[in-house]
């Protein structure tokens, strides 16, 4: 029981609402302070140093920059216009704009934060004018902006990858399929909710095949990129780290001499993006591998995969056991933290069952967004609702059939290795 006093403590911590990475490096030391005093102090602060001294984390700062970048640069915009030609005549319309938009940024950003609050300053206004309620609106978005870090080059992929030792190219290429299930279930879900409420089209009619033609060529430079990111790595051109270096510069280049949006004044604005994004990705993480070695000391993974594997020698049971621990979780804890803090636990223990390693990944990924909608501490919840000056409660009332889809979605990708992982048998 001494031993999982770190971990109350932990969870103590985040109720009180200590940073994440505070409370992992003080369950931490008080684990080396008052449990195991016999490892020296040095022993905790090169683990902490050590932890960030790799170069594939090199990426994440890029991938930070890139979405930064994306902001100022006209590339958003360019996929709005994209996303509005495609889906603007449907029921639902601006809604409908809303869900594509987060599965083409998807691709640019990475980030479900980030592309919530994009959305709650553009197109909420925007769908509120066009007689969409605030509260559908800003649960939209919400929902919407679960899609954005599990479609490449999201950073909890990036993440994930390294933590479970499989190749960063693998979790790019499987990731898509989960994302375009979750696109299109919650289209499907406008669509049922525009047609009762009766929520007008943007557009008159459905846009021409020219018009098309005409808007992704426009779009194309913003389109290209996530395209660029995965065949480079997988013709192994580049590495994850050169990836986000040359998603950096394209996206640069774009901003620049084509959109013309980004301007020379936005530059230190996207480096302290970057710096403070980045910051925080890296102390969480920092902050983890502290905690891990006092995993590793006290053996925490292996009685986690024994009590899992005493309790049931069913791969279902297991991951049925998995998802409703990890929706639990995921209402009190930011799904980066999650990652960084159950991966390594759970990894090892699914593994030992003979479950796909790149499998679980698209589970825990999909899973630990879905926790960003829900109460008491969704992240994404809160991010909409701040902005739009949103009630939660009335929020509550409007999200709840868009978790009903994304669980829908989970429990297909759970179940069915084939569907999970289409994309990814499709080019091995």
């Amino acid at each position: 029981m001494e031993a999982l006093l770190p971990v109350i403590v932990l969870f103590v911590l985040f109720f009180l609402n200590v940073p994440v990475a505070f409370s992992l490096i003080g369950s931490s030391l008080f684990y080396f302070v008052f449990i195991n005093n016999s490892m020296p102090t040095e022993m905790v602060i090169q683990q902490y140093v050590t932890a960030v001294e790799s170069f594939p984390y090199l990426a994440v700062p890029f991938f930070v920059m890139m979405g930064s970048v994306m902001n100022y640069s006209g590339i958003s915009g360019a996929m709005m216009d994209f996303a509005n030609v495609l889906v603007g005549h449907t029921k639902g319309g601006l809604a409908q704009v809303n869900v594509l938009l987060s599965a083409f940024m998807g691709g640019i950003s990475g980030s479900a934060n980030a592309d919530a609050a994009m959305q709650s300053k553009i197109l909420v206004p925007e769908m509120v004018k066009k007689g969409f309620s605030l509260p559908f609106s800003g649960a939209i978005t919400a929902a919407s902006s679960a899609i954005s870090p599990v479609i490449p080059p999201g950073t909890n992929l990036i993440l994930y990858a390294l933590i479970a030792n499989v190749t960063v190219g693998d979790m790019f290429l499987a990731a898509y399929m989960p994302g375009i299930l979750m696109t299109l279930a919650l289209m499907f879900t406008v669509h049922i909710i525009a047609a009762k409420r009766n929520y007008t089209p943007q557009r008159q009619k459905m846009a021409s095949i020219g018009e098309i033609l005409r808007q992704f060529i426009k779009s194309i430079w913003a389109l290209i990129i996530p395209f660029v990111i995965i065949m480079g790595m997988r013709m192994g051109m580049f590495t994850p780290t050169e990836a986000g270096a040359v998603a950096v510069f394209f996206s640069v280049i774009v901003g620049f001499f084509v959109y013309k949006e980004l301007k020379l004044e936005h530059i230190p604005v996207i480096l302290m993006d970057t710096v403070k994004g980045t910051g925080g990705v890296m102390a969480i993480i920092a902050s983890a591998k502290v905690f891990g070695y006092y995993l590793t000391l006290e053996r925490i993974p292996q009685m986690i995969t024994e009590f899992l594997m005493n309790m049931t020698d069913s791969p279902i049971i297991l991951l049925l056991v998995i998802n409703a621990l990890l929706l639990f979780i995921g209402m009190f804890l930011e799904g980066g933290a999650a990652l960084v803090i159950l991966a390594p636990l759970l990894v090892p223990a699914v593994v030992s069952f003979g479950i796909d390693p790149i499998h679980f990944g698209m589970i825990f990924i999909v899973n630990i967004m879905i926790g960003g909608l829900t109460p008491p501490f969704g992240s994404m919840m809160f991010t909409v609702c701040t902005i739009v000056g949103l009630k939660l409660e009335d929020f509550l009332k409007e999200v709840w059939p868009f978790i009903i889809a994304l669980i829908a979605v989970l429990l297909l990708i759970t179940y069915s290795e084939g569907v999970a992982l289409f994309t990814y048998n499709l080019f091995n």
